[in-house]
């Protein structure tokens, strides 16, 4: 839970944040006196979230974790690869919470820009209109997915509009602005001029596969090169910078054969933020949406000084798609140096999404629909299968059989298994209550000993943004678990054993639930619903779960005597029709896609 008292921006009293359980909610607002012991409890953090989206620095003395999502570009609704970063960034601060850090989890969309103009103009909608409705589909997709953002900041907010006239008039001020002519190949879709040793003969943009458009303008540009040796020694010298190796590798490269200025404003396009010192010109789409990582922070009125961003959570850690990384790990830095502001903590590049082992396109008609797919499925599947099965910074790959084949080998046979075989063995047995405290369990004890060890080992992993080796690393408890059963064979001496077999019996069920229960404080990160499923059946309220911390995957929480609930399963086999399909697409189409 978060929750936070005294505010004056706050009109509404408390905020507390629920833990994303099964419900569709990210956040509720509540009216409430909390008491001052609650106050002092470690498993609140005490902030408080504006009506504007920006949360207020709380009174704490909490280590701060900032991460962020891209802002997604609203020219159309959300798609699988904008929901898989917002997955991955809400497993890092879900995590991260756990561990009793102050999380700042921003999201939000972009909304300028000529291509979302022209998305528009073909929907017959105004550009504000526009946005709106594909802002509401995020957001409606984000809550299906069980994202617990705290900010979600929009380009079009006026919070966001005047922080980018103050960023760019500090630039201004500083000398690092300057107009001149410019002529090029221009792709729409990247919002970008191309250099030529960046498309084809024909002009074609390696990413969008559609001819570039040739304009001359006069624009103001950025003078990016006088930052050429500061991003250079930022690579060389903090190597981490830049997530996985492979893409700060790539991001070295490109600034070792020297860095370009690169232009910031718009001749051609309308819908934006006016240029401060030339009303004719809009701010380019880029450093527009970048500074929405410091406005998603700042409440409205807050300057954007060093010291307020960084009592607000900044620096972030960034989580982005890898064909966006030149933006984020070079463009983003000057711009910050150049405002005199720190920089970001990481900047981590993940991979793109195919499906059936075609790259994913319109011309295809294979566009993976998430929206489909988590109506389907249920949030903890799609979650599930996506941090397992895509090693973050490389190219993941999906296909419907896979992804249930995965999914129920998981969390319905091993995990859900696990559970609810031991939990009906208990109730038939002893009454459905524990009958010793876990910590009685020895501590050289198979699954005891591999649960206590792995605690660490996922920890790790989830620190690295691994989420697939640290659902492997559970799943080793709860594979353990189920051996272990078959090993002891309890329901052999409950039926037949003598009173001292019958009770080591029963040591086993508390062995193995107690394993049960770690495994659902490990996961609580990937699938949420799920963990709080499985400490219900275990006999735990849903306010004991809210309120765990990663030191709750500690030995010995199962106590002597607690009743747990009527076993059920707490995760059904996925079957059914498919949702997704491969049409059937011209050859030409499937080579492009195999390229």
């Amino acid at each position: 839970m978060m929750a936070t008292l005294g505010c004056p921006k706050a009109p509404f009293g408390v905020l507390l944040r629920k833990s994303h359980l099964s419900h569709h909610h990210s956040l509720n607002l509540l009216r409430l006196r909390v008491p001052k012991p609650v106050l002092r409890c470690p498993h609140f953090q005490l902030r408080c979230q504006h009506t504007n989206g920006a949360s207020a620095e709380a009174p704490s003395g909490l280590e701060a974790y900032t991460v962020t999502t891209p802002l997604y570009y609203v020219n159309a609704g959300p798609h699988m690869g904008s929901a898989y970063p917002t997955i991955a960034a809400d497993a890092a601060a879900r995590y991260q919470r756990l561990q009793g850090k102050r999380v700042w989890f921003v999201t939000g969309t972009d909304e300028h820009g000529e291509k979302i103009a022209d998305a528009a103009k073909a929907r017959g909608m105004q550009p504000q209109e526009h946005c709106d409705s594909i802002v509401e589909e995020y957001k409606s997709l984000w809550a299906q997915l069980d994202v617990s953002y705290d900010s979600f900041i929009r380009t079009t907010d006026k919070r966001h509009k005047v922080l980018v006239e103050k960023l760019l008039q500090r630039v201004w001020d500083k000398g690092d602005i300057y107009k001149a002519n410019y002529k090029g190949w221009y792709c729409v879709g990247c919002e970008e001029y191309k250099q030529d040793d960046e498309v084809d003969e024909q002009h074609n943009c390696p990413i969008h596969r559609k001819p570039c458009v040739h304009r001359e303008e006069e624009n103001f540009f950025f003078k990016l090169s006088n930052y050429q040796q500061q991003l250079e020694t930022l690579l060389k010298d903090n190597p981490q910078f830049v997530y996985p190796v492979s893409r700060r590798n790539e991001v070295l490269g490109w600034v070792e054969n020297g860095v370009r200025d690169f232009s910031i404003s718009r001749a051609a396009t309308q819908w934006g933020i006016q240029f401060p010192q030339d009303p004719a010109q809009t701010v380019y789409v880029w450093f527009d949406a970048l500074n929405g990582y410091l406005s998603g922070l700042l409440p409205e009125g807050m300057e954007p000084t060093a010291e307020n961003l960084q009592q607000q959570g900044w620096p972030a850690t960034h989580i982005i798609g890898k064909d966006i990384l030149r933006f984020h790990a070079v463009y983003w830095p000057a711009m910050l140096l150049s405002c005199g502001l720190p920089l970001p903590h990481r900047v981590c590049g993940h991979g793109f999404i195919t499906k059936d082992g075609l790259k994913m396109g319109k011309s295809l008609g294979n566009v993976l629909d998430p929206v489909a797919l988590v109506q389907a499925y249920g949030a903890d599947a799609v979650r599930f299968f996506f941090l397992k099965e895509v090693d973050f910074g490389q190219d993941g790959d999906f296909s419907e059989q896979r992804f249930r084949d995965t999914v129920n080998a998981a969390l319905a046979n091993d995990i859900g298994n696990l559970l609810n075989r031991t939990l009906n063995l208990l109730k038939k047995n002893c009454g459905a209550a524990l009958p010793a405290d876990s910590s009685a369990v020895p501590e050289a004890s198979p699954v005891r000993q591999l649960a206590q060890q792995q605690v660490a080992v996922v920890a790790s992993y989830y620190e690295r943004l691994s989420f697939g080796k640290a659902i492997d690393a559970i799943q080793k408890v709860s594979a353990r678990g189920n051996l272990f059963l078959q090993e002891k064979e309890p329901w052999s001496a409950f039926k037949k054993g003598s009173a001292e077999e019958k009770e080591q019996a029963g040591m086993v069920l508390q062995e193995v639930l107690e394993a049960a229960r770690i495994v659902a404080v490990m996961l609580n990160p990937i699938v949420p619903a799920l963990a709080h499923l499985i400490y219900l059946q275990l006999g735990f309220t849903s306010k004991q779960f809210e309120a765990l911390t990663w030191e709750d995957a500690q030995w010995g929480g199962l106590k002597a005597g607690q009743a747990t609930a009527k076993p059920k399963p707490v995760f059904v086999r996925l079957e059914g029709d498919f949702v997704t399909t491969m049409p059937d697409v011209p050859n030409k189409a499937l080579a492009e896609a195999k390229a």
